[in-house]
């Protein structure tokens, strides 16, 4: 066997990887990831803007910093209500929903 082959048999991951299972669901949630993380983006503007860090957030939104750290991963499958509820504690506008004529 070649030496590369050696080396990598020797440092295979004894774990099996689950890269193949976390793309397809990234590629079957893509349209609300998108949202997520947009919401995301805008919250890390408002924090920057108003000298905020998550505590700082969390405590405004009367929320744990723990969801914060969730929040602001992207990853949060949002209901209309949580959202609402996001925007008009930090009056702010969180989602732009185009009106089609």
């Amino acid at each position: 066997m070649s030496r590369a082959i050696d080396f990598l048999k020797k440092h295979e991951s004894i774990s099996p990887s689950h890269f193949e299972e976390n793309a397809k669901w990234r590629k079957e949630n893509e349209a609300w990831l998108e949202w997520s993380r947009n919401i995301a983006l805008s919250l890390v503007e408002y924090m920057e803007s108003n000298g905020l860090n998550r505590n700082g957030l969390a405590e405004r939104l009367g929320v744990s910093p723990q969801y914060i750290s969730k929040i602001l991963s992207g990853k949060v499958n949002f209901s209309f209500k949580s959202i609402a509820e996001l925007e008009q504690k930090l009056n702010i506008k969180l989602l732009d929903v185009l009106e089609l004529a």
